[in-house]
C-alpha cells in the first residue's frame, strides 16, 4: 500500500487552470440540454424497448436501475468532474493528468470517428423517409403493381415479405445479396448523407455558440413528439395489450447473467461514456458548477426517456399486433370456410353462434380448438394458424427494423398517417443530431485544445473527410457495413477506454486526492459512496463486462441478415471476426503501448530509480 501511495504522489495535484478565454455556455439550461441531447439518442427509442421485451419485461428494469447506480452515475459524474476541473477535451484532460495517459484520449477520439461515420448515415436514412412522408398514401403502404402487357400482378419480392419491408430493402437501400457485392453507390442515399453532414456541419461550425442554440430545439422537440405519440397510441385499439405485455415482469429472467450483461452495456452506452463528448461539453462549464447534480439529473432524464419511449413503442406495436392478429383470423376463417364448402370439414363442427362474415378472435379460438380436437390426425395438413395475440407481441424487433419497418408499418394504419410519419422521422433526425453534435464536439474540442487552428476550418474539414469516408455505407451493400460497425467498432474499445479512465483517476491519480479536488471545486465533499464505486465496484463491473463481451464474441459466430431477392431474407454467417477485431485494433494497440509505458514507469517509480521521469508527469 505504501508503494501505491508513493506512486500516486508522483502524479501532481490537479490545479485550477487560470482564465484562458475558453468559451462558456450561455446558461445552465443550455448546458443541460446539450448533455441530454448527447446522451438521449436513437438507442433510447429502438434499443431499450427491445432489451426490455427480450429480458423479462418489467423485471429488466431492476438490473438496469441497479447498474445505473453502480456504474452509470458514478462514471458519468467522473467524466463531468474531470472535464470541468481541467477545462480541456478528452485528449488534453489525460495529457494534463499525465502525458503517459494520452493514449486514452486518442482512443476515445478514434472511436468517436468510427461511430460518427455510420451514425450520420442513419440520420441520412431518416431524412430520406422524412421527405418521402409528404405523400398520401405513404409510398410504403402498399406493394407496387407490375404490368406485363394487359396482365397486372403484385411485385413478387414484396408479396413474399411486406410493403414496408420491401420499400426499406429494395426501394430505399436497393441492397445487394452479400456484403462482398458492392453494387455501386446508391444515389438517393448518397444525397441524403450529404444533407445530413451539411446539417451537422452548420450545427457545430461555431462550437458551442452554434450547437448550444440548436440544442434548445433538437433536445426538446423529441419529447413533444413522444408525448403526442403516447396520447395518440393510447387511443388506439390494442395499445393497452402492448403496454401490459411489455411491463409484465418475468422474474426468472433476472437470474440469467446475459440479462445483467446487456443491462450493463445499455447503461454504459446510454450515457455516452468514453466518447469524449461528455468531457468536452463539461469543459466549457464554470469551475464551481455543481456537476454532481448534473450527473444525477441527466442520468434520471435519460432513464425516464427510455421508459417513455418504451411506452410509446409498445402502445403502437400493440395496435399493430391487433391488426395483424385480426388479419390472421380473417385469412384462416376463409380457409375454414373453403374446407366446409369442399366437405373437408363438417358443418356440425362449427358452433351455431359463429358468424364467418364477422369472425371475432374469441370465436376463431373456439373453432380452432374444436377442429384441432376432432381432426387430430390430419390437422397439420389443414395449414391453420392459431392466431394468438401473444405470438404477435413476442416478435422482437430492434434498430432499423423497428424504426423503418415495424413502426413505419404501424403508422400506415393511423388516420392522417403522413402527418405522424413526418413527425416520427423528424424526431429521429433531431435525436440523431443531438448525439452527432456531442460526437463531433468530442472530436473537435481535443484538436482545438492541442493545435491553433480555426474552429470553422477544422469543422468543415472533418465533415468533408467524414462524408467521403461515409460513402462506404451508402453503397448498395452499405447497410451490412452499418450493422458491422454498430456491432463491433465501439462496444469493446469504449469499454476499455472507460475502465482506463476509471483506473487512471482512482488508482493512478488517487481517489482520495480526487475527492479532495472535488471538495475544493464544488464546495462540498461528495458522498463516500462514490469513493468506493470509483475505487472498487465500477472497475470490477467493467472487468466483468469486458470478459463477458470477449467470451460472447468468441462463442457467437459473427454474421448478418442478408436480403436475398429469391429468399427475401436469410441470416448469413461470415468469417468476419478478423473484420470485427480490425476496427478496435488501433485503439487496443494505442492503449496497450500506453499500459506498457505506464507499467515500466511505475516499476521505476516503485524502485525510486527514475525521479526525473516522475517529475515530468505534469
Amino acid at each position: 500500500m505504501a508503494h501505491l501511495d508513493r506512486t500516486n504522489s508522483s502524479v501532481p495535484q490537479i490545479e485550477l487552470p487560470e482564465s484562458d478565454g475558453r468559451p462558456a455556455w450561455n446558461s445552465k439550461l443550455q448546458y443541460i440540454l446539450a448533455q441530454v441531447g448527447f446522451s438521449v439518442g436513437l438507442g433510447n427509442v429502438w434499443r431499450f424497448p427491445y432489451l426490455c421485451q427480450k429480458n423479462g419485461g418489467g423485471a429488466y428494469l431492476v438490473p438496469y436501475f441497479i447498474l445505473l447506480l453502480l456504474i452509470g452515475i458514478p462514471l458519468f459524474f467522473l467524466e463531468l468532474a474531470v472535464g470541468q476541473k481541467i477545462r480541456r477535451g478528452s485528449l488534453g484532460v489525460w495529457n494534463y493528468v499525465c502525458p503517459r495517459l494520452g493514449g486514452i484520449g486518442i482512443s476515445s477520439l478514434m472511436v468517436c470517428g468510427f461511430v460518427g461515420l455510420y451514425y450520420n448515415v442513419i440520420i441520412g436514412w431518416s431524412i430520406f423517409y422524412f421527405f418521402q412522408s409528404f405523400q398520401q398514401p405513404l409510398p410504403w403502404s402498399e406493394c407496387p403493381i407490375r404490368r406485363n402487357g394487359t396482365f397486372a400482378f403484385v411485385e413478387p419480392e414484396c408479396e413474399k415479405s411486406s410493403a414496408t419491408t420491401y420499400f426499406w430493402y429494395r426501394q430505399t437501400l436497393n441492397t445487394t445479396s452479400t456484403i462482398a457485392e458492392s453494387g455501386g453507390l446508391n444515389v438517393k442515399m448518397t444525397v441524403s448523407l450529404l444533407v445530413a453532414w451539411i446539417i451537422v456541419c452548420l450545427a457545430v461550425i461555431k462550437g458551442i455558440a452554434s450547437s448550444g442554440k440548436v440544442m434548445y430545439f433538437s433536445s426538446l422537440f423529441p419529447y413533444v413528439v413522444l408525448f403526442c405519440f403516447l396520447v395518440r397510441g393510447l387511443m388506439l385499439k390494442g395499445s393497452v395489450d402492448g403496454i401490459a405485455h411489455m411491463f409484465t415482469p418475468k422474474l426468472e429472467k433476472m437470474l440469467e447473467p446475459q440479462v445483467w450483461r446487456e443491462a450493463a452495456t445499455q447503461v454504459f452506452f446510454a450515457l455516452g461514456l468514453g466518447f469524449g463528448g461528455v468531457i468536452a461539453f463539461s469543459s466549457y462549464n464554470k469551475i464551481d458548477n455543481n456537476c454532481h447534480f448534473d450527473a444525477v439529473l441527466v442520468s434520471v432524464i435519460n432513464f425516464m426517456t427510455s421508459i417513455l419511449a418504451t411506452l410509446v413503442v409498445f402502445a403502437v406495436l400493440g395496435f399493430k399486433a391487433n391488426i395483424m392478429n385480426e388479419k390472421c383470423v380473417t385469412e384462416n376463417s376463409e380457409k375454414i370456410l373453403g374446407y366446409l364448402n369442399a366437405n373437408v370439414l363438417s358443418h356440425d363442427l362449427i358452433p351455431l353462434h359463429v358468424n364467418f362474415s364477422q369472425m371475432t378472435v374469441t370465436d376463431y379460438a373456439e373453432v380452432y380448438g374444436v377442429i384441432k380436437t376432432v381432426k387430430e390426425g390430419g390437422f397439420a395438413d389443414l395449414g391453420l394458424d392459431q392466431c394468438l395475440l401473444e405470438d404477435e407481441l413476442n416478435k422482437s424487433v430492434q434498430g432499423t427494423g423497428l424504426a423503418f419497418i415495424a413502426f413505419t408499418e404501424a403508422m400506415t394504419h393511423f388516420p392522417g398517417s403522413p402527418f405522424w410519419s413526418v413527425m416520427f422521422f423528424f424526431m429521429l433526425i433531431n435525436l440523431g443530431l443531438g448525439s452527432m453534435i456531442g460526437t463531433m464536439t468530442g472530436i473537435t474540442t481535443p484538436v482545438l485544445d492541442a493545435y491553433k487552428v480555426k474552429k470553422e476550418y477544422l469543422t468543415v474539414g472533418c465533415c468533408i473527410v467524414a462524408f467521403f469516408c461515409g460513402l462506404l455505407f451508402v453503397q448498395r451493400s452499405g447497410n451490412y457495413f452499418v450493422t458491422m460497425f454498430d456491432d463491433y467498432s465501439a462496444g469493446l474499445p469504449l469499454t476499455v477506454v472507460v475502465i482506463l479512465e476509471n483506473v487512471s483517476v482512482a488508482w493512478i491519480y488517487g481517489t482520495k486526492r480526487f475527492m479532495q479536488d472535488l471538495e475544493d471545486m464544488l464546495g462540498f465533499r461528495p458522498y463516500s459512496f462514490y469513493f468506493y464505486m470509483w475505487k472498487y465496484v465500477s472497475p470490477l463491473c467493467l472487468i466483468v463486462l469486458i470478459t463477458a463481451t470477449v467470451i460472447e464474441m468468441a462463442i457467437s459466430p459473427p454474421g448478418y441478415n442478408a436480403w436475398i431477392q429469391e429468399l427475401v431474407s436469410t441470416p448469413v454467417d461470415i468469417a468476419s471476426l478478423i473484420f470485427s477485431l480490425t476496427l478496435p485494433l488501433p485503439l487496443s494497440l494505442t492503449m496497450l503501448l500506453q499500459c506498457v509505458d505506464m507499467r515500466s514507469y511505475f516499476i521505476r517509480s516503485f524502485s525510486g530509480h527514475d525521479h526525473q521521469s516522475r517529475l515530468k508527469c505534469k
